[in-house]
């Protein structure tokens, strides 16, 4: 239900920020989504996980309102994506698999513009504020094309953050990312989370999954096959029985320790 406020119609505090009901999406013979539920709550994490073909990225398109479903229902922070497709987009940030940037343009003007075009006062100072929240500062000046692979997504994600929307999606935000770069996004998701800032993830890496949602759907050829916290999910195997061997390190624990977990932002790509 909405209520209104200061003249506009916003969501009640207590709706899912997104609720989706028997979703259904086909091309042609191709049933990409096959009647999918799942709930969202407000400031949190959700991971949907799947292999390539799975329909995650068909299911953050319809949730932007870039596609329409075929079948069942779907609302973002209280707005229905196919009647409520304008209130829809003024809530929402999307940031899809390859980092969206102009890498003519230096951090800042990337920042500058998008400020622009949301209609935002004071472009400038929003860019020099989303610049320190994302530890870009001393990058600001430069262009782009000069930035690391991690550098370029933590600027993709400022971008996206720009206007405070209520709910941004991340799809698959890491694929392509060095183990380095991967943890910078890992770092800055968890960010958001803190800040309040509800976050659909889709991902292929269980292990991005497992370190930062707070709920995860496993999405299988088109449907939900469990959905749950890590617990939750853990839960519907057997019992684990205790093994004691040696732990080895993995080859990104390896790598990690060579190069530096934190590297700074001046790295060259």
């Amino acid at each position: 239900m909405n209520t209104a406020h200061e003249g506009k119609t916003v969501p009640d505090a207590t709706t899912a920020a997104i609720d989706v009901r028997g979703l259904q999406k086909a091309f042609g013979d191709n049933h990409v989504l096959r009647g999918i539920d799942l709930t969202v709550s407000r400031g949190s994490v959700f991971a949907l996980l799947g292999s390539n073909g799975a329909g995650k990225t068909t299911t953050i398109r319809i949730l932007a309102t870039l596609e329409k479903p075929d079948a069942g229902s779907a609302t973002v922070n209280g707005f229905d994506v196919v009647s409520g497709a304008e209130r829809v987009r003024e809530s929402i940030s999307l940031t899809g698999q390859f980092a969206a940037v102009d890498e003519i343009l230096t951090g800042r003007e990337n920042l500058e513009l998008i400020a622009r075009l949301r209609h935002l006062p004071h472009p400038g100072r929003v860019a020099e504020a989303m610049l320190a929240r994302f530890a870009l500062t001393e990058a600001g000046g430069r262009a782009t094309s000069t930035y690391s692979g991690g550098m370029r997504r933590r600027l993709d994600i400022a971008m996206s953050l720009i206007g405070d929307p209520a709910v941004i999606f991340l799809d698959e935000p890491t694929t392509g990312l060095d183990p380095e770069a991967r943890q910078e996004v890992w770092r800055t998701v968890e960010q958001l989370a803190r800040g309040g800032t509800t976050v659909l993830l889709t991902t292929q890496y269980l292990e991005e999954a497992e370190r930062l949602a707070d709920r995860i759907a496993i999405l299988h050829r088109g449907a939900i096959i469990a959905n749950g916290t890590l617990g939750e999910l853990k839960a519907l195997l057997p019992p684990a029985k205790p093994v004691y061997v040696e732990k080895q390190p993995t080859l990104e624990d390896i790598f990690l320790a060579l190069v530096g977990e934190g590297a700074g932002e001046g790295d060259h790509r």
